[in-house]
């Protein structure tokens, strides 16, 4: 039967049995021991993946690896070690040889107003150890290895605050712009050699990560859709995927930067900092990773 006479649900049926392009190949998640990078641990694993997880936290990521089974391999790392990076770029290599999928997944969200922040620079430091060096330094030591076997895709877990510049987020969406904007141009020195990059600009998903702000409480995407979109944008490769809403503020901020100031400002104002941000003890709002 021509597959224009079928149904959408035929069709949908077909493409379900067709071969992921994920099976067969190695794929590594950053931040994999809860929340999204979680999620897609499962989720390209179904799809007949070898999946490494990557992840600060050794006992939990090792419980994620026992879940999975013999497809998976933990590598317990701490992304803001340069010299620990280093050491996992080699010992992948060696025993897995090129990785041929890497989501960045790991991150460190801080929502905390300028007011507040006078003092603590060092939420700045962090912010662009985890969310920035590190996954530069792991893309930049496996994109070697996917450039001599022609094929290589890098998904990076950014933010719509790349195109929002939401208040009370300036330390956390600078370090997603600066990975956002470098991927863009590594892709494009990439791109004859097949080695593409997506950057996948999520809103709020309920994470460990938004869970210190009161305000996100129920509210977003559950991990598990989050991870959907990660293996969709693994499979089709695209250069980005954000949301409606992300794009309409991006072009607000172009066409009317000063009404997009506004606005802005005045939501700034309704929404006060959270507890965290005010000074529970602690680290706020770190990931996975």
């Amino acid at each position: 039967m021509s597959l224009l006479l079928q149904g959408p649900a035929a069709l949908a049926r077909r493409a379900l049995r067709r071969p992921s392009p994920l099976a067969g190949r190695t794929v590594l998640v950053t931040g994999a021991s809860s929340g999204i990078g979680e999620a897609t641990a499962y989720a390209v694993a179904e799809r007949g993946a070898r999946v490494l997880l990557v992840a600060r936290r050794a006992e939990e990521l090792e419980r994620v690896r026992a879940r999975i089974g013999p497809a998976a391999a933990a590598y317990p790392c701490d992304l803001t070690d340069g010299d620990a990076v280093d050491a996992l770029v080699e010992q992948v290599l060696a025993e897995h040889g090129a990785v041929d999928y890497l989501v960045n997944n790991a991150g460190r969200s801080i929502r905390r107003s300028l007011a507040l922040s006078y003092d603590r620079f060092h939420d700045v430091e962090r912010t662009m150890a985890v969310n920035f060096l590190g996954p530069v330094r792991l893309t930049l030591g496996l994109l070697p290895a996917m450039r001599e076997q022609r094929f290589g895709h890098v998904v990076n877990v950014v933010t719509w605050g790349v195109q929002l510049k939401a208040p009370k987020f300036s330390a956390y969406i600078a370090s997603k712009t600066a990975l956002d904007t470098w991927s863009r141009i590594a892709g494009r020195e990439t791109f004859f050699e097949n080695v593409t990059f997506t950057n996948m600009r999520f809103s709020l998903v309920r994470t460990p990560m938004t869970a210190p702000t009161e305000a996100y409480a129920g509210r977003g995407a559950t991990p598990e859709q989050a991870a959907a979109r990660v293996v969709r944008a693994l499979e089709d490769r695209p250069l980005t995927v954000g949301t409606v809403a992300g794009a309409l503020g991006e072009v607000v901020n172009v066409v009317a930067p000063r009404a997009s100031d506004a606005l802005l400002a005045t939501l700034d104002r309704v929404f006060a900092d959270s507890a965290a941000a005010r000074g529970t003890p602690g680290p706020e709002g770190r990931s996975a990773g």
